[in-house]
């Protein structure tokens, strides 16, 4: 039976993690809604154990997490529902430690940290968000550790920036990789000459499947930061370089947001987090490489080039 479950999976950062564990020869579970969505994700990886909860029923939840020892939890939300974060982490957390879970990996986003005081961003930087977001972040971190700190089970998180790569639809670059396939228009929420960073998406799995072997990561928080500091523009420059078709591009501000928002409830809650493009946020993961010791991370150009070969290869995963 696998020790290790993943809750939330089907995404691009659990299909990271399920790559990493699956070139040690180790099996997993994958946890979801949709069964049909699980196995065409994992259905042909033998080490795969796919297992449907429903997140809402107490007894699902500890059944889908019946004999695991260690949870990665990557379970989300849509965009204008963050209010469900703290209550699925609540009620996950009760049926993994009713289950003998004994721990557990949040993969965190730098919400709650708000605007930054100081770059780079080390992990003891105070936690004041400034966004609703930011605040149900927090509030969904702060179950988490008031589990920790009653000894009901042992916790981790790890940040990410934000992040990109094959499969990757969620991502500020998405429709400059669709456009740099098809031709037309990509749609890009400015500014784009501003410092940021992206994590590579198959490099998170690795650090993931290293952090969970050393028991000193736990009752702690990690930074994973990209493979240095870039911008939107300089990989726009990238996915042209590397693209297979000439394309245009469309700059929406943080007042086109705003309007475009009256229609789009997606647009509309960008609007509170666009701070973060204004904004540098850059994060420290110089502890974590102590930790762990030296961390892969694929170069910008590299990651670019491999993004847009598998799009080529899966072209209907373009198309949303």
């Amino acid at each position: 039976m696998p020790k290790i479950a993943l809750f939330g999976a089907v995404g691009a950062i659990g299909q990271s993690i399920a790559s990493s564990l699956r070139s040690q020869g180790q099996a997993y579970r994958v946890v979801g809604r949709d069964a049909a969505s699980l196995q065409q994700a994992f259905g042909a990886d033998p080490l795969a154990e796919c297992v449907t909860w429903n997140p809402d029923q107490n007894a699902s939840i500890e059944a889908a997490a019946a004999g695991i020892d260690t949870l990665i939890y990557l379970v989300g939300v849509n965009y204008w529902q963050f209010e469900l974060h703290p209550q699925l982490m609540r009620k996950t957390l009760d049926g993994a430690i009713a289950a003998g879970v004994r721990k557990i990996l949040l993969i965190g986003t730098v919400y709650p940290y708000g605007p930054a005081q100081s770059n780079p961003v080390t992990e003891d930087h105070p936690r004041r968000p400034n966004s609703y977001k930011g605040r149900m972040r927090m509030a969904q971190e702060q179950v988490l550790w008031q589990a920790h700190a009653a000894g009901k089970i042992q916790a981790t998180v790890l940040r990410l920036p934000d992040f990109y790569g094959p499969g990757v639809d969620k991502s500020l670059l998405h429709s400059a990789f669709q456009a740099a396939l098809q031709g037309g228009t990509a749609n890009l929420v400015g500014p784009l000459d501003r410092p940021h960073e992206f994590v590579f998406v198959p490099d998170v799995g690795p650090v993931v499947c290293r952090l969970l072997e050393q028991p000193a990561a736990f009752g702690k928080t990690w930074h994973l930061g990209g493979a240095g500091v870039t911008s939107q523009r300089e990989l726009l420059d990238l996915i042209r370089q590397h693209g297979a078709v000439p394309f245009k591009q469309r700059v929406i501000g943080k007042t086109l947001l705003r309007l475009l928002g009256l229609f789009d409830p997606l647009l509309r809650e960008m609007v509170e987090m666009h701070y973060l493009l204004s904004s540098p946020l850059i994060l420290d993961d110089s502890a974590l490489q102590r930790l762990l010791g030296p961390i892969v991370k694929t170069c910008y150009a590299e990651g670019v080039r491999q993004t847009l070969a598998a799009a080529m290869h899966a072209p209907q995963k373009l198309k949303r």
